[in-house]
């Protein structure tokens, strides 16, 4: 099948990963490299021979592309998706796909009123562990879920200033989003509330609160604890952190996207031995499968999983938590999402 031609915006160190991504995938054709940082097309260029221009617009007029892929940093997300959409060109964006709902949405509506694919990367739902657990809870072989912990810990506050050390709240915002999706994702329910504390600890060199606790209701009274950190002097998470779900008559823990991926999921039934969870085969991890299931949408002119529409779910969470946290009340996620 022909590949998709694909024009990749954003060039930064995040989205010169991206490249290799791009490059394994035998679906698309990227044709052209878009940044308007003349540095960044430089080193764009080190890594591969693809067309390179300083604009989305340049880019437009001398390709043939079919498709959008946005890596820039949070602030461009939004602009540069509207635009493409307006080319009419289906769109792939890293999350957060936009800096508030408001700008989220207007992306959703351009992307509707055209009939256009709008995927939003969140690649962690592509690994066997998170998938594993949605179908457990999906199919309830022990009843129904009525608690979950969440944790996360990595260390960053001990490395070299950085970047990541500016980044607007690097916990909650860039981090956190990731688990907050993947809390939808596996209980296929929506958020109702969140109560959230961020704070940094004593040793933080981070400008934002690089950890936060918090305590989040879902539909039908689902209650998730959430600890969260970049700050740890533990022993550090696998990246989609350490799951505990309390069903009426067992428990699943699992994690997933290691270093490298290892994932796993435990059974452990009342009153009896734990059990491995059978892990369904992943043909495309992480971001490659995220990039495979948008060009395949493409293709079936449907909806993608992920899409723009429902990761408004996830990003309202992270806005909440944020809310949350600097008002120091509990968020009713209507506040966001019904204005």
């Amino acid at each position: 099948m022909t590949p998709l031609r694909l024009l990749h915006v954003g060039l930064g160190g995040w989205g010169r990963s991206w490249m290799t991504v791009t490059a394994a995938e035998q679906g698309v054709e990227v044709v052209g490299l878009v940044d308007g940082s003349a540095a960044a097309l430089d080193l764009a260029q080190a890594q591969a021979t693809t067309p390179t221009f300083a604009s989305l617009d340049d880019a437009l007029r001398h390709t043939d592309a079919q498709a959008v892929l946005v890596t820039t940093n949070a602030v461009g997300h939004a602009p540069v998706a509207l635009a493409a959409l307006e080319a009419g060109l289906p769109v792939l964006i890293e999350k957060p796909f936009a800096t508030t709902v408001e700008e989220a949405r207007a992306v959703v509506d351009a992307a509707a009123a055209r009939g256009l694919p709008l995927m939003v990367s969140q690649n962690y739902r592509f690994h066997p562990a998170a998938q594993a657990a949605a179908a457990w809870v999906h199919a309830a072989p022990y009843g129904e879920v009525g608690a979950v912990e969440v944790e996360f810990r990595r260390d960053s506050a001990r490395t070299a200033a950085s970047a990541h050390h500016l980044l607007p709240h690097p916990l909650l915002l860039d981090m956190a989003i990731h688990h907050f999706d993947l809390m939808r994702f596996v209980l296929g329910r929506e958020a109702f509330s969140i109560d959230c504390h961020a704070f940094n600890p004593p040793w933080s060199p981070f400008r934002d609160p690089a950890s936060a606790f918090a305590t989040l209701e879902f539909q039908g009274g689902v209650a998730v604890s959430y600890r969260g950190t970049w700050a740890s002097s533990g022993v550090k998470t696998p990246w989609a952190g350490e799951w505990r779900l309390d069903a009426r008559n067992a428990e699943l823990t699992w994690t997933g996207r290691d270093d490298p991926p290892a994932d796993r999921a435990t059974v452990r039934p009342v009153g009896k031995r734990p059990r491995a969870l059978p892990l369904p085969p992943v043909a495309h991890l992480d971001r490659a499968g995220a990039l495979a299931e948008f060009v395949q949408a493409v293709r079936d002119g449907r909806e993608p999983h992920s899409s723009g529409r429902d990761n408004l779910g996830s990003l309202a969470l992270a806005l909440a938590a944020i809310r949350s946290a600097q008002e120091r009340r509990i968020v009713l996620l209507s506040e966001l999402l019904d204005g």
